[in-house]
């Protein structure tokens, strides 16, 4: 028969467990969404079809709700400017920190290398992660039925962190696709070695993480890789694909950071130093929609607001509970493990939090939470039952859906709010005479700078690039501006030159190189 995750056909002795085992909704299949052994191929075919329509619908609503709920217009935030930048034909190239990787850039680069139009940047990345979404939600077919893994993309597609960093140019969405693509192939590869198809699955969600997210790539491998240690080509595989999405962070390591070591040790640092840092509850106070909780003070939200971060590991292992009684526990416990390994650093190794830090894990724990809430509301036994199950699921849901949209809200008017300001800044900073070409420095420099369309430079902190002799030889020969909020002063080298406000910041410009009102 033709295998059950895989293109080709396998012979009956390369069959495993998690194939006999399967998860289906139907008088010929199991408890889990995939048909029996038994069940002819040409079935198997006609119900991953009728499946088809399904993943396409949620893909198609998360690009709908990217474009409604975030919408196009908002304005880049921090870390976007400076991988936008990268590639930009419009502005300076902005300082490239150690733990940055170019994959984001590159990803962008099809648009944002001719266009400085973030409406038309944010369009391009929502149905990019559409598309992204529905291919790896496709992957799993093999193991779990349409319903499932319609209700898995659901779930994650829904979550204010997820609907808001879709249409951004930032890297931990694409880690999570990766993460999805690459586990639901090992599995099938590990399951049907002749499945071409599910080893190239395989590399390239290797590649696509370590692209993105070289260490997030490592952390989430760690169980394949335990699976891996008697099957030689699947570790060949995974560890080539690492290998080739890591490359050019590595050689930029050498060439730009004095060695990988080096590097390594630069990007702990600005990470507060890796080792142990309980941020369980600094991402518990992230969940109301602070995009970067660093340092992470205050309380946290309200209970109906993080509510759903409780209930996703209970779910989660009564997904595996159920899988495990069914005898095909693989499928649902190797992507619960990845998930594990994936958070672990983000809950455990760094001293601050940011939501988006998670999304690999939320990614590949929606399967056993599907898998476990398809099992609430098939297992009771009798119509009222089932229906007193289905309709308190049902609103569990419809609450959980609320809850995000008004995070989400929040999040986007406050994340529009700065990026607003900023603009301003910059539309003031351009009447004072701060035209390209032009240098800013100081406070918020790198994010008002790209809107300004300057360069920007930095004497200290993790954005550090230059000194202060080289500012002060700057200040001649461009035009060049020291950014302060109110109430503080600027660097000594600017404190003679004339002050002047700029949105709500004070600029400091230099006098010898204004480009003239």
């Amino acid at each position: 028969m033709r295998a059950a995750g895989g293109s080709g056909t396998a012979a009956g002795s390369t069959e495993s467990d998690d194939e006999r085992h399967t998860m289906t909704e139907g008088p010929n299949a199991t408890t889990t969404g995939v048909p029996r052994i038994g069940l002819p191929a040409r079935a198997v075919r006609t119900r991953r079809a009728r499946g088809e329509p399904r993943l396409g619908a949620v893909a198609a609503a998360f690009t709908l709700a990217q474009l409604v709920l975030v919408r196009p217009d908002l304005g880049l935030g921090w870390d976007e400017t400076v991988y936008v930048s990268q590639v930009s034909g419009h502005v300076p190239a902005a300082y490239f920190s150690a733990p940055r990787s170019r994959g984001i850039s590159l990803l962008v680069a099809p648009v944002a290398s001719w266009s400085d139009s973030t409406v038309l940047l944010r369009i391009y990345l929502a149905v990019l992660s559409g598309l992204a979404l529905y291919l790896a939600l496709r992957v799993w077919r093999g193991h779990f039925g349409p319903g499932v893994l319609a209700l898995a993309g659901a779930l994650f597609a829904s979550l204010w962190v997820t609907l808001f960093y879709g249409p951004e140019a930032m890297p931990n969405y694409w880690v999570a696709i990766g993460a999805l693509a690459c586990v639901g192939c090992f599995l099938r590869a590990r399951a049907n070695p002749r499945d071409r198809a599910a080893w190239w699955g395989v590399f390239a969600g290797a590649a696509l993480m370590a692209w993105m997210r070289p260490m997030d790539a490592v952390y989430v491998v760690l169980p394949l890789l335990a699976l891996s240690v008697r099957r030689p080509r699947l570790l060949a595989v995974l560890g080539t694909g690492l290998a080739a999405g890591a490359g050019e962070w590595v050689i930029e390591a050498y060439t730009s950071y004095g060695g990988l070591a080096q590097r390594l040790s630069a990007a702990s640092a600005i990470q507060g130093g890796l080792g142990w840092h309980l941020a369980v509850v600094d991402q518990l106070r992230s969940l109301g929609g602070r995009t970067l909780c660093r340092p992470c003070t205050g309380a946290a939200p309200s209970p109906v607001v993080t509510l759903w971060w409780f209930v996703l590991p209970l779910l989660a292992v009564l997904g595996a509970v159920v899988a495990v009684r069914a005898r095909r526990a693989l499928p649902v416990l190797l992507p619960l493990a990845c998930a594990v390994t994936a958070a672990v650093p983000y809950l455990f190794l760094i001293g601050y939090a940011a939501p988006r830090f998670l999304l690999p894990a939320y990614a590949l724990l929606a399967l056993p939470v599907a898998h476990g809430l398809a099992h609430l509301v098939t297992a009771p036994a009798g119509r009222t039952a089932r229906t007193v199950a289905v309709g308190l699921v049902a609103i569990g849901v419809a609450g959980h859906l609320a809850v995000q949209y008004v995070v989400l809200e929040h999040t986007v008017d406050g994340s529009a709010a700065s990026r607003a300001d900023w603009s301003r800044t910059a539309a003031a900073l351009h009447t004072l005479g701060v035209r390209q070409p032009c240098l800013l420095s100081g406070y918020d420099a790198v994010p008002i700078a790209f809107y300004t369309g300057c360069g920007s430079a930095q004497t200290a902190g993790h954005d550090a690039s230059t000194t202060v002799a080289e500012l002060r030889r700057a200040a001649h020969r461009t035009s060049f501006a020291v950014l302060a909020p109110p109430g503080s002063r600027p660097p000594a080298y600017a404190r003679t030159w004339p002050a002047e406000q700029a949105g709500g910041l004070r600029a400091y410009v230099a006098p010898g190189a204004r480009q003239g009102r």
